[in-house]
């Protein structure tokens, strides 16, 4: 009834490096987990995953020990296994829905997946592809996981497709927002390297609303998808916000994973300092404190709700602790304290209590008691939730909703030859959600276009 647990770098040493935590199933223990898979008649958990992928298929084929045709069937549905194997919350998901995870652990689908994509990698496994090219273009702004599920899918069908992307490196959060301990950036490569060897164009250095416009674009492009994800920061309404050594966990991920900063050759080193408060409880604020204390700091994570409403994902979670990263709960930030320099020296905080209510997000409400204290430190990041840059389309057509969303139909947004999905229409969300947007917005495009979804 137990599954083949994952090997992991010891914690002790694992703390001290940026090397992969997870080190992936042997050929052995992916079989020996394979062969726990019911082959259930209704598989239930495919209907758990965001891209459909044909999961007792693939798990037949790894018990059978046929690697090849069991990544073959992943990448039917998939584009970025060696990704979605290891990030994606599969507890949440296909694995919520096993029916072994109702008397025991469900199957590590996700584990399984991940060994299949690696192997792949190891074994210089490429698929052979027969695409049809049917001239027409399309322009895809954002290089995420989005921009490329949906890059990929659509070139399989025939398109031309150019992905335009602002930093120097594509990817999106996959190279920017995930640290090298849980998603090395060889592995996200080596799976956009694929993606291009099918004839997907990707020019960096692009800021789509400065370098160029949507109705440039227009002009040159059949169709275009938007998938700028939800990069902005979201910031406390707190005194002293501005203070020197508070963060963004977005700059403190982006200098480190996509600058090297925790390279000592690095030419934009981080300052360490010697108490750092992250502020959240998702699996940014856990990447965030994960990174400094790797680069040497004490770490502590401080979330206004109860250990159980934790959004993170476990293994993350557990892995933190293993580190000995600290936590607070039921305490919320109200000022920060700073010295004559205005650098910061410490954190005013409220005490929280629970409620009995239940919210939206279906955990327990908490409300401010009238009890304060405070904490010494010397770096604060606020990992509280991202918002959309609209810079790529504030000068368009399309519309917004409420929350500063792009509106949309499906994908369709406002304008008729413009698509979008992924983080800047729900939301921060998951990278095999953002992969789902993007095999929809494919989907739509062509038909849009006149085509048959025929690959």
């Amino acid at each position: 009834m137990k599954k083949t647990e994952m090997r992991l770098q010891d914690a002790a040493i694992r703390q001290t490096n940026f090397k992969e935590v997870s080190l992936g199933y042997t050929k052995e223990e992916a079989i020996r987990e394979a062969t726990r898979c019911l082959n259930c008649k209704n598989p239930m958990c495919i209907k758990g995953c965001p891209v459909n992928i044909m999961i007792p298929k693939f798990i037949e084929c790894i018990k059978n020990g046929n690697m090849e045709e069991a990544i073959k069937i992943i990448n039917e549905s998939s584009s970025l296994p060696a990704v979605c194997g290891r990030v994606c919350p599969q507890e949440k998901q296909c694995e919520k829905y096993c029916v072994k995870g109702f008397k025991g652990d469900a199957i590590a689908i996700g584990a399984l997946e991940r060994f299949c994509a690696d192997w792949a990698i190891e074994n210089n496994y490429e698929s052979k592809v027969n695409i049809i090219d049917n001239n027409k273009r399309i322009a895809i702004i954002g290089s995420g996981p989005s921009g490329l599920s949906c890059a990929y899918e659509l070139r399989m069908l025939g398109y031309d497709v150019t992905i335009y992307e602002a930093l120097h490196k594509a990817g999106g959060v996959l190279t920017y927002g995930i640290p090298e301990f849980r998603l090395p950036k060889s592995i996200v490569q080596k799976e956009i390297e694929e993606i291009q060897n099918i004839g997907v164009k990707i020019i960096t250095n692009v800021v789509v609303g400065k370098s160029i416009s949507i109705d440039e674009l227009k002009e040159k492009y059949d169709a275009i998808y938007l998938a700028t994800g939800a990069g902005l920061p979201k910031l406390m309404d707190i005194k002293n916000i501005n203070a020197n050594g508070v963060y963004s966990a977005n700059e403190i991920l982006t200098r480190v994973n996509l600058m090297g900063a925790y390279k000592k050759e690095s030419k934009t080193p981080i300052k360490i300092p010697k108490q750092v408060y992250v502020i959240g409880g998702g699996n940014v604020a856990f990447d965030a404190a994960r990174v400094m204390k790797r680069l040497g700091s004490s770490v502590t994570i401080m979330y206004h709700r109860s250990e159980v409403e934790l959004p993170a994902r476990r293994d993350e979670i557990k892995h933190a602790l293993e580190e000995n990263i600290n936590m607070e709960f039921l305490k919320n930030p109200k000022e920060i304290l700073v010295d004559d320099d205005y650098s910061v020296k410490g954190l005013k905080y409220v005490n929280m209590v629970l409620l009995d209510e239940i919210d939206s997000s279906n955990r327990r409400c908490v409300k401010e008691t009238d009890s304060y204290d405070t904490v010494e430190c010397d770096m604060i990041i606020l990992a509280i939730g991202t918002n959309i840059n609209d810079l790529a389309f504030k000068d368009s057509m399309i519309k917004t909703t409420d929350r500063g969303l792009i509106q949309v139909e499906g994908t369709h947004t406002s304008d008729e030859s413009v698509f979008a999905g992924g983080d800047n229409t729900t939301g921060a969300a998951t990278v095999i959600l953002a992969c789902g947007a993007g095999v929809r917005a494919a989907k739509e495009i062509d038909e849009y276009l006149g085509g048959k979804n025929e690959k």
